[in-house]
């Protein structure tokens, strides 16, 4: 069972979520959580694999609480959003956040992201991808040469630079006529040089640096 944890301060939208979650065979929904420090405690008590974190909630806000729980190893974040405020995406993502879906996006793109993070993969909604990655590839917030990228090998990088542009193993393997447990190795390998939480990172991270850019 993938164990969710929910943290928003609208009770209905945690009800909301919590009925479409427990349809599922293989989700549970262990707690509820209506402000950042809440989420923090629950979660180390209840061990989720997931928490589907709102932004804006009282006292503590979800990208504290997000910061605070990734610098402790601890489980997923799923960003649940409207959108309405670029700068808490961004900040969200180098907080450690590994997926974003919109409130208004359906049923079955809730459940197939909670599977998703949980299985140990980021997630961006295509809704919002562009829109993200243009945001980050302006900003250009870390040094290059304090990063870990001359530590990949040149397959590693070629792996980097697809991984980046969205391919999944399965099309990266084709790309590079390479077996898919192959790529899987290749992409376990990049994410731990360059310290990445995941692909979400990733992708982040190479459009910070330029290694890949919108469009090219």
């Amino acid at each position: 069972m993938i164990r969710v944890l929910l943290a928003d301060d609208h009770h209905l939208v945690r009800t909301g979520f919590r009925v479409i979650l427990e349809i599922e065979d293989d989700i549970e929904v262990v707690g509820e959580a209506s402000d950042g420090l809440q989420a923090i405690d629950l979660s180390r008590r209840l061990k989720p694999d997931v928490i589907l974190m709102d932004v804006e909630m009282p006292g503590m806000n979800g990208l504290e609480a997000t910061r605070q729980l990734t610098a402790e190893d601890g489980p997923a974040v799923l960003i649940l959003t409207t959108f309405d405020r670029d700068d808490y995406l961004f900040a969200a993502l180098r907080a450690g956040a590994s997926g974003f879906l919109l409130k208004n996006d359906s049923p079955e793109s809730l459940t197939e992201a909670v599977r998703v993070l949980a299985a140990g993969d980021g997630l961006l909604a295509p809704s919002i991808t562009r829109r993200v990655i243009e945001a980050f590839a302006t900003i250009g917030a870390r040094d290059r040469e304090a990063t870990r990228l001359g530590e990949l090998t040149p397959r590693e990088h070629e792996v980097f630079v697809l991984l980046a542009g969205g391919a999944t193993n399965a099309e990266i393997a084709t790309e590079l006529w390479l077996g898919e447990t192959t790529v899987k190795t290749h992409v376990s390998r990049v994410l731990m040089k360059i310290g990445a939480r995941d692909r979400t990172q990733a992708v982040v991270l190479a459009y910070e640096l330029g290694v890949v850019r919108p469009g090219g």
